[in-house]
């Protein structure tokens, strides 16, 4: 009896040891998004592309901005070995002001922490078509 007890125990180790040695792998096709300059109101959704190159399922637990004007949003569901991947990120543009964002990614892959950015800027035309017109005299205008 101690021998299957000792058996089954030295089993189970071996299991567990395989099953480790599978694991996700997160690979984005780039970590930073640069909106550019775009216009108040504008479409502010952009995606960050990965693809899980690990020989385990990609679980993406947690998605979070360091502001309230970014709204990230991840996968429901595991992402197969070999399948591709989204992250979807909307920034409120109706902030008129340079855009310098981080999202963070956390999830079970081998690097568990991934940090993605944003950048750009929100200009107003309706105010710089404002300030044109001050600068110019009657006559050009």
């Amino acid at each position: 009896m101690k021998h299957l007890f000792t058996i089954l125990f030295i089993g189970l180790i071996s299991l567990s040891v395989n099953a480790q040695d599978k694991v996700a792998k997160i690979e984005f096709k780039t970590d930073v998004i640069d909106y550019g300059t775009i216009e108040k109101g504008a479409n502010g959704v952009r995606v960050f592309e990965f693809t899980n190159t690990g020989d385990a399922p990609l679980i993406i637990s947690k998605v979070s901005s360091t502001c309230g004007c970014t709204i990230p949003k991840k996968p429901e569901g595991p992402i197969m070995p070999g399948e591709v991947g989204k992250i979807e990120v909307k920034y409120d543009t109706n902030r008129v002001m340079p855009i310098r964002k981080t999202i963070t990614v956390i999830s079970n892959a081998d690097t568990p922490t991934v940090a993605l950015k944003i950048k750009g800027e929100v200009v107003d035309t309706k105010d710089s078509s404002l300030l044109e017109k001050k600068n110019k005299s009657v006559v050009e205008q």
